[in-house]
C-alpha cells in the first residue's frame, strides 16, 4: 500500500511514548477494518488482531468500539479541515482556490483512502453526542467550500445559481474517491487531483 503524506495527528505522529504507539496502532488497524468490512461487521478483536494485541488490550486505551469510530472520525475531518483552509489561504482569486482546495482535498482521499473511508461513509454509526461533535466539522468544510463559490460569484468570476448546492456538488466529488479509490488504479493522486479541479472550474462555469 503507498505511505500516505497527509495523515491525521493521531495516525501518523511518531512517539516513544508505548501508550501513544499503542494507540496509533490500535487507530490504524481500526482504520484499515472499518474501511474494509465496515463498522458493524467488524469486532474489538479483529482491531486488536491488526494492532498485536489481545481483546483486552483494546479496552486499556478505549471504552468501546465506538470510541475508535469517534477517534478516527474527529482527528480525519479535523486533518482534511486544516488541509482545506491552508489550500485556501494559498489562493489569491476564487479560481485559484477552488482549484486548489478541489485538487488537495482529492488528494488526501487518494493518499489517507482508508481512513477517508472512515471518515465520509461510517460517521453515522457514532452516538448521537459524538456525531454532533463530527456534523460541525463537516458543516466548517462546506462552508469554506460556499465562501469561494460566494467570493468567485460576487466578481464576476463563477456563474452559480445556488452556492449551497453546488457546494455540495463539488464535495460529493472529492468524498467519492474514498469509495472507489484503490491502490490498483494507475493515477497518481495529483492526477485525480487535477481531474477534479477541472471538473470544479467546468461546473462553477469560470471562463465562460
Amino acid at each position: 500500500m503507498p505511505q500516505p503524506t497527509t495523515t491525521p495527528p493521531s495516525l501518523g505522529a511518531r512517539t516513544t511514548d508505548p501508550d501513544a504507539s499503542t494507540v496509533e496502532r490500535l487507530l490504524q488497524a481500526a482504520a484499515h477494518a472499518f474501511a474494509d468490512t465496515g463498522f458493524h461487521a467488524t469486532t474489538t478483536r479483529d482491531i486488536a488482531s491488526g494492532a498485536g494485541l489481545s481483546p483486552a488490550g483494546v479496552y486499556v486505551h478505549f471504552g468501546s468500539k465506538e470510541e475508535l469510530l469517534f477517534a478516527l472520525s474527529r482527528s480525519g475531518h479535523e486533518s482534511a479541515l486544516r488541509l482545506m483552509r491552508s489550500a485556501i489561504a494559498e489562493g489569491s482569486t476564487p479560481s485559484e482556490q477552488l482549484v486548489t482546495v478541489m485538487a488537495r482535498f482529492t488528494e488526501w482521499h487518494v493518499e489517507q483512502y482508508q481512513v477517508a473511508r472512515v471518515v465520509q461513509y461510517e460517521h453515522h454509526h457514532l452516538t448521537p453526542e459524538h456525531h454532533a461533535e463530527v456534523l460541525k466539522l463537516r458543516k466548517e468544510m462546506d462552508s469554506l467550500v460556499r465562501d469561494v463559490l460566494d467570493r468567485g460569484v460576487a466578481d464576476g468570476t463563477f456563474s452559480v445559481d445556488d452556492s449551497a448546492d453546488t457546494a455540495l456538488a463539488l464535495l460529493s466529488i472529492v468524498v467519492d474517491v474514498a469509495r472507489w479509490y484503490s491502490p490498483t488504479i494507475r493515477r497518481s493522486p495529483a492526477e485525480i487531483g487535477a481531474t477534479n479541479a477541472a471538473l470544479a472550474l467546468r461546473l462553477v462555469g469560470a471562463g465562460h
